[in-house]
């Protein structure tokens, strides 16, 4: 199955925070992910954020050198294709998408990716799963 995968799942796998139901939700589309058929799509940004996340949870001694760069090889294990259009539809769509939905550049680049494949999209964000739900895009 393919379907587009945010980052706020992806921090779950590492920093194991947040909620049940959020806990949850991220092992399920690790399930998903880890299927025969499971791709996961991420606009050109996401490895920018992943490292952004990974060096803000170092810094503040949540994990650790060694367990970051264990989980970016982890990472690079997966089948995640990154989007090479993203940069082109930044200024187009994606802006678009941002300030209809009032979401950061970041997240609308995701909910742009699932619209224009026609596939669902994982997240966790509340803005970005209500603007998925306002659009008619599935929610994995």
């Amino acid at each position: 199955m393919r379907f587009v995968l945010d980052n706020s799942v992806v921090m779950r796998w590492l920093l194991q925070d947040g909620d049940t139901s959020r806990m949850d939700y991220a092992a399920k589309v690790l399930g998903v992910l880890a299927q025969e058929s499971g791709e996961a799509l991420v606009p050109g940004i996401w490895s920018l954020e992943v490292a952004n996340v990974l060096v803000k949870a170092q810094a503040k001694g949540a994990v650790s050198e060694a367990r970051a760069t264990a989980f970016v090889g982890l990472l690079q294990e997966m089948f995640i294709t990154p989007d090479t259009s993203t940069f082109e539809r930044a200024l187009g769509d994606t802006l678009q998408l941002a300030r209809r939905f009032k979401l950061s550049s970041y997240d609308a680049s995701y909910l742009e990716l699932a619209m224009r494949e026609g596939v669902p999209l994982a997240t966790l964000d509340g803005d970005l799963r209500k603007a998925v739900e306002q659009t008619g895009t599935a929610l994995l």
